[in-house]
């Protein structure tokens, strides 16, 4: 059998992943038109979207530029709230639901990328646990900004406030989109499956087309060996700057999608927690390992809700923790790892074979 090179390799392996996420599409919707789908599924769509750029999202920094962020929930709000800020404000002047939409997002995901700019240029510098908690701190600060701001709109623009929604003065016929820890309580709700298909392909693009490049190449070598990397002239800051930038700007983008979604939605609900949950969907996927994120979200999204319909929602965080571990112990056993891929059954089917020919 020939031997592919490794651009072809890596075509195969990415029109894999283009396939299955098609493919995924194709038949929940097709199960969506002829009634197959529960509310629950139906519910979980655009969540599981969101959720799947997110990890693609933050598998740029922690597996392609091997730093550890716990911040992204942060940029996941920054998109969250200013996209629907936007949404609302646009009301009048866009009133197509799907233009709307994507103006929110490129304006989420503009907001976001700024934010990555900002924390990412000081923070980047450190190393190891110091950007660890860094980033968890810029995650709270984000969420406890939202918790104490204030936004409404009139006819004279937007209005802000760090006291209270009176503090606005909107004119008569103007409206309090932001409330502080209420966050936003009347929504237009936006998003659809078919938006969160293609924000995943382009998101899928965008980290494809960076991991295949040379700066892609730059931000690996600097992961494998930031000293060797740096004697031959590739700068550390500008390139883990670029990746994370680009994840800050994709987790805005999600954040919209993910607003969108609901009607109403509180600053708490991007705090630490929901970093820590993206950050397994990677670890569970594997780090570096996009296709496996996009996996790992998915099924790990709806694996509670499933869960409840088997009427085991008493027990099903602890059911979930128990998938968890048992997925990390399979992936990280060389042995168990090899009885669940078909490498592992083809290479011990060739050693059997070897082994009767020998006798």
């Amino acid at each position: 059998m020939k031997k592919l090179s490794p651009g072809r390799k890596r075509l195969v392996s990415n029109s894999i992943t283009y396939g299955i996420v098609i493919a995924a599409f194709i038949i929940l919707q097709v199960c969506n038109a002829g009634g197959l789908l529960s509310p629950s599924i139906q519910g979980q769509l655009v969540p599981i979207c969101a959720y799947v750029v997110m990890a693609i999202a933050l598998n740029l920094v922690v597996g392609i530029s091997g730093e550890l962020s716990l911040g992204h929930a942060g940029f996941m709000s920054v998109g969250a709230f200013s996209g629907v800020v936007a949404a609302l404000s646009l009301q009048n002047a866009i009133p197509n639901d799907g233009l709307r939409l994507a103006v929110a997002m490129v304006i989420g995901a503009a907001l976001a990328g700024v934010a990555g700019v900002i924390v990412g240029v000081p923070v980047l510098r450190l190393r190891g646990d110091y950007l660890a908690i860094v980033t968890l701190a810029f995650g709270e600060i984000i969420r406890n900004i939202f918790n104490v701001l204030y936004v409404g709109v009139d006819e004279n623009g937007l209005h802000f406030s760090l006291q209270n929604e009176m503090a606005l003065n909107l004119a008569e016929g103007g409206k309090s989109i932001l409330k502080g820890p209420m966050g936003f309580t009347t929504n237009v709700k936006l998003a659809t499956f078919t938006a969160g298909f293609i924000l995943v392909l382009i998101t899928l693009t965008v980290a494809l087309n960076l991991i295949n490049s040379r700066s892609g190449r730059a931000i690996m070598a600097l992961r494998d060996n930031r000293i060797a990397a740096e004697s031959v002239g590739i700068g550390a800051t500008k390139y883990k700057l670029m990746a994370f930038v680009t994840s800050a700007v994709l987790a805005g983008a999600a954040g919209v999608l993910y607003a969108m979604n609901y009607s109403s939605m509180a600053p708490k609900k991007f705090d630490f927690n929901t970093s820590i949950l993206i950050l397994v969907f990677v670890v569970l996927g594997g780090i570096g390992n996009i296709r496996g994120s996009i996996i790992a979200a998915a099924f790990l999204t709806y694996l509670p809700e499933l869960l409840r319909n088997f009427n085991l929602d008493e027990y099903r965080m602890l059911v979930y923790a128990i998938v968890l571990i048992l997925v990390m112990l399979v992936t990280n056993n060389p042995t168990l790892r090899s009885l669940f891929t078909f490498a592992g059954r083809k290479a011990k089917k060739e050693e059997a074979q070897k082994g009767g020919a020998v006798q």
